[in-house]
């Protein structure tokens, strides 16, 4: 598996210390943030955009009306295999995605979320 990160010219990728990944694809023309310790899965993708115009008028004349909103992934997160990470999605700390999941909105710290969309499963206790 190969590990693909592509930062465009006004991009920002920030990878803590520490942070696993493997054969990941992590694309960002904004800001994309990966805190300290984290791991992710085989094959894990985080976008920060939509690549294209989702209107199809606009998609057609290639306006350029890409929407693009920041991705922070807190520290000590587990983010399992084959997970997609969405444009303005916050992960908080310490929390875990199951594997093959779809991340679509914001989960809070110490949280494990799985599915497609991704919905919260349960707690777990913070130390």
């Amino acid at each position: 598996m190969r590990t693909l990160l592509k930062v465009a010219p006004r991009g920002k990728l920030e990878v803590g210390n520490g942070v696993g990944m493997s054969g990941v694809t992590i694309v960002t023309q904004n800001h994309i943030t990966i805190g300290n310790h984290t791991l992710l899965g085989g094959g894990c993708e985080i976008y920060d955009n939509d690549f294209h115009e989702l209107d199809p008028k606009e998609r057609l004349e290639k306006s350029g009306n890409i929407k693009s909103y920041s991705v922070t992934i807190g520290n000590n997160v587990f983010i399992g295999a084959q997970s997609i990470i969405l444009k303005g999605v916050t992960i908080g700390n310490c929390s875990i995605v199951g594997a093959g999941s779809v991340v679509a909105q914001n989960i809070p710290a110490y949280e494990v979320w799985a599915g497609n969309p991704a919905c919260r499963i349960k707690s777990i206790a913070s130390s």
